[in-house]
């Protein structure tokens, strides 16, 4: 049996937690966590979708009850369709932390996996996501490579 499961909306303080791990490891630690609270409720409604393009996959922490040791979340985008993409499906993942004294154990890659299924079954022809020095050995190993082409982004 896997550890692995889909996340609820009771899980929704540790995946912010978990998510807040992330961002802290990538841009540096931020102390603003003011944030939670607002997108504390979006999360919960997300997560009790079934049917929805939203999906967190999480990993109990063996040793704190209550507490999770892993996340992964990711969306299915529409872009328009194309030859090899006829339905513009596109899979990104935006969120992956295992908390730092539950790493080196795997929990990650069975969690990308477990995602990676996800986006198979919902059609997606390719998967994306952004990546740390730290992660990209992971992503790299499930066949993850780097795209030549820049990433524009403008702040609305």
């Amino acid at each position: 049996m896997s550890l692995v499961r889909r996340a609820e909306p009771a899980d929704a303080a540790e995946v912010l937690r978990l998510r807040q791990v992330m961002i802290d490891s990538v841009h540096g630690a931020d102390p603003s966590t003011e944030w939670h609270a607002m997108s504390l409720p979006v999360l919960r409604e997300k997560l009790a979708d079934p049917d929805g393009d939203f999906v967190a996959y999480v990993v109990d922490h063996p040793e704190r009850p209550g507490a999770l040791a892993a996340l992964v979340a990711g969306t299915i985008e529409y872009r328009i369709g194309r030859a090899r993409n006829p339905l513009g499906t596109v899979g990104h993942v935006f969120s992956v932390a295992t908390d730092p004294d539950a790493r080196r154990r795997g929990y990650a890659r069975a969690c990308m996996e477990i995602l990676l299924d996800w986006f198979r079954k919902r059609g997606a022809d390719r998967v994306q996501l952004t990546t740390s020095a730290e992660g990209a050995p992971l992503y790299t190993s499930l066949g993850f490579r780097p795209k030549p082409d820049p990433l524009l982004e403008l702040w609305l």
